[in-house]
C-alpha cells in the first residue's frame, strides 16, 4: 500500500517539457469536453488530467480556451509553395497542424524524392501526400484522349505501386480535369487495386459535380466496390440545377455503406468552389494540352464547336450569365483579379449574352487562363453537407502568398468558418462534432497514427482556441487575412503560435501511407 501511494506522489510531481493547465478538453471523440491539464514530453502527450503538483519547463494557461487535437486538413495543394512559405500561416493561424496534399489527381510522381524535398523545406505543418492520377497518366500516355494498351496500363500500376511504397497515403483523381477526363472507370479501378494492397485510399474529385452528379457519385463508389478501397469523395458539393438535391447524394453514400463499402466525403464550408478556367471548356478541346487547345481555337469550325457546347453546357445548368465566376489570379492582366466573366466582357464593349461572355473566356483561355472562384453552391445544401456524420472538414487549398491575386477565402478561413458561424452563429452541429471531423475522422481514414486525439501516447499537434472569438476574417472581397481566435498551437510538441502569434517554427514531419511500414518489413 505504502508502495502505491509513494508511486501516486512520484507521478503526480513529474516533470514535464510543457503542460497545458486548465483548458477545456476537447478530445477528438466528440464526446463532452470537460477541464483538465495536459503533459507534454518531447513530441508526445503523456499525461491528461490534473497535473497541478507537476512542474514542467513551459507552462500554458489555458483558462478559458478550448484545447483540441491539431486540425488535419485532408484536401490540400501545397506543391509549389513549400520553399516560399514553409511557415505555411494560412494552415497554422486557422488550426491546421496536418495537411495532405496530392489531391484532385495532380502530385509529384517520384514521391521519394518529393519527400527528400520536403524534409529539406522544414514545414511548419506535419505533410503527406497522394499518388495522382493524372500525373501519372500524364507520364505514360501524355495528354491524349486515348486508352492505355496492356503494357502502358502496367507501366500506371508500377509508378502507382512504388508511390505506395515510399508512403503515398493513397490515391487520387481528378475526373474533370485533362487527362483524367479520358480515362475509362476499368483503368481506375485497375489503379485503384494497386494501391488498396498497401491500405490506401481512393480519393476523386468527380467527373461532375453538378448536372450529372448523381452519375458521378456512383462511378466513384464503383472504383470502392470493384477495388474493394476506402473512398472518399472530395469536395462533396452539388451545382445548378441540382440545388437542394444533397440530401440523395448523402443517400448514395449511406447505402454504399450498408453494402459495406468504406465510403466518407469531405467539404468547405462555402457556396463558391475555385479551380481553373479550363474546367468550362469543353472535353474534346483539352486534350493535347495548351498548345492543341490554341491550335483548335484558331480553325472557325472547331472555335465554333466549341462556343456551341458551351453555350448548350450553360443552358443545362440554367444559367443566364457567368456572373458567378469571378477571376481569382490572371498572371497576365492582374487587373482583371476579383471581377466576373459577365463583367469583363461588359467592359470590353461586348453585348451581355452568353455567347460573347464565352468569347471573352476563350480570350482569357487563349493569354494563358486564369485561376477562378466559382459561386455555384446554395447555403442549404452546403450545410446539409457540413452536417453529415462523415463529413471531414476541408481547404482544398494550397500555401497562400499572402496579398498575392484574389484566392477563394477557403485557404484562410474553413475551420474557423465552421467553428464560428456554423458552430457557434447558426448551431448546426456541437463544438465537439466540429473537432471530431477537423481531427479524429480524418486521422481514422488516412491512418494517421498517433494524430487526431487528445490521449496519452499521441503525438502533441494542439491547439488552444477561444470558441467565444474564432472567426474566418478572409471574405471573397477581401481574401488576404488570417483567422483568429487560436492563440496556442503546438506541432509535434513545439510551440508554434504563442499568444495569437506564430512564431516561426517549423517541427512539421513528413507523414507516410502503410505501404511505405509495408515496404521496410520485407
Amino acid at each position: 500500500m505504502l508502495l502505491v501511494l509513494m508511486a501516486s506522489v512520484v507521478s503526480a510531481q513529474q516533470h514535464f517539457d510543457v503542460i497545458i493547465k486548465n483548458g477545456k478538453i476537447v478530445d477528438g471523440t466528440g464526446n463532452p469536453g470537460y477541464i483538465g491539464d495536459v503533459g507534454i514530453i518531447k513530441d508526445k502527450i503523456i499525461r491528461i488530467g490534473d497535473l497541478s503538483q507537476s512542474t514542467a519547463d513551459k507552462t500554458i494557461d489555458a483558462s478559458g480556451l478550448i484545447v483540441a487535437p491539431g486540425f488535419i486538413d485532408v484536401h490540400t495543394h501545397i506543391e509549389g509553395d513549400e520553399k516560399t512559405t514553409p511557415t505555411a500561416d494560412n494552415f497554422i493561424y486557422d488550426g491546421v497542424t496536418t495537411v495532405i496534399t496530392g489531391n484532385c489527381g495532380s502530385s509529384n510522381i517520384d514521391i521519394k524524392k518529393y519527400f527528400k524535398f520536403l524534409d529539406s523545406a522544414k514545414l511548419s505543418v506535419n505533410a503527406g501526400t497522394l499518388i495522382g492520377h493524372n500525373d501519372v497518366r500524364h507520364k505514360v500516355l501524355g495528354d491524349a484522349d486515348v486508352s492505355p494498351n496492356p503494357a502502358q496500363l502496367k507501366k500506371m500500376e508500377e509508378i502507382v505501386e512504388k508511390a505506395m511504397r515510399d508512403g503515398a497515403m493513397g490515391f487520387s483523381t481528378g475526373l474533370e480535369y485533362t487527362p483524367g477526363i479520358y480515362s475509362k472507370p476499368d483503368e481506375i479501378v485497375a489503379l485503384a487495386k494497386v494501391a488498396a494492397k498497401y491500405k490506401g485510399v481512393y480519393t476523386s474529385h468527380m467527373r461532375n459535380e453538378s448536372d450529372k452528379v448523381f452519375d458521378a457519385i456512383a462511378e466513384t463508389i464503383d472504383v470502392g466496390r470493384h477495388a474493394k478501397i476506402p473512398v472518399e469523395i472530395s469536395h462533396f458539393k452539388v451545382g445548378q440545377p441540382n440545388w437542394n438535391t444533397s440530401g440523395k447524394m448523402i443517400a448514395m453514400v449511406d447505402s454504399a455503406r450498408k453494402e459495406g463499402i468504406d465510403v466518407t466525403v469531405d467539404a468547405y464550408p462555402y457556396t463558391a468552389s475555385s479551380t481553373t478556367l479550363y474546367i468550362l471548356l469543353p472535353d474534346w478541346l483539352k486534350a493535347g494540352g495548351t498548345h492543341e487547345i490554341l491550335k483548335k481555337l484558331s480553325d472557325p469550325a472547331l472555335h465554333e464547336k466549341a462556343v456551341n457546347e458551351m453555350i448548350n453546357d450553360m443552358n443545362r445548368r440554367k444559367r443566364q450569365h457567368f456572373d458567378y465566376a469571378i477571376v481569382a489570379s490572371f498572371v497576365n492582366n492582374p487587373s482583371l483579379n476579383g471581377k466576373s466573366i459577365e463583367q469583363i466582357n461588359i467592359e470590353s464593349g461586348r453585348p451581355s449574352t452568353i455567347p460573347f461572355e464565352i468569347e471573352t473566356i476563350l480570350d482569357i483561355v487563349k493569354l494563358g487562363s486564369a485561376s477562378m472562384v466559382f459561386h455555384s453552391m446554395n447555403e442549404t445544401d452546403v450545410e446539409n453537407i457540413l452536417k453529415y456524420p462523415l463529413t471531414m472538414i476541408i481547404s482544398d487549398s494550397g500555401i497562400r502568398q499572402f496579398g498575392v491575386g484574389m484566392p477563394h477565402p477557403r485557404g484562410y478561413g474553413s475551420n474557423a468558418r465552421v467553428l464560428g458561424y456554423y458552430v457557434r452563429e447558426k448551431h448546426i452541429f456541437t463544438l465537439e462534432e466540429a473537432v471530431r471531423k477537423m481531427t479524429y475522422l480524418p486521422a481514422q481514414k488516412f491512418h494517421l497514427t498517433g494524430r487526431g486525439l487528445l490521449q496519452p501516447g499521441m503525438y502533441a499537434d494542439i491547439v488552444a482556441f477561444d470558441a467565444d472569438k474564432v472567426k474566418d476574417e478572409s471574405t471573397f472581397e477581401q481574401p488576404h487575412a488570417y483567422s483568429t481566435g487560436f492563440k496556442y498551437i503546438l506541432v509535434n510538441g513545439a510551440l508554434t503560435v504563442d499568444n495569437f502569434k506564430h512564431i516561426g517554427t517549423r517541427k512539421g514531419v513528413i507523414l507516410r501511407g502503410p505501404g511505405y511500414k509495408q515496404n521496410q518489413s520485407k
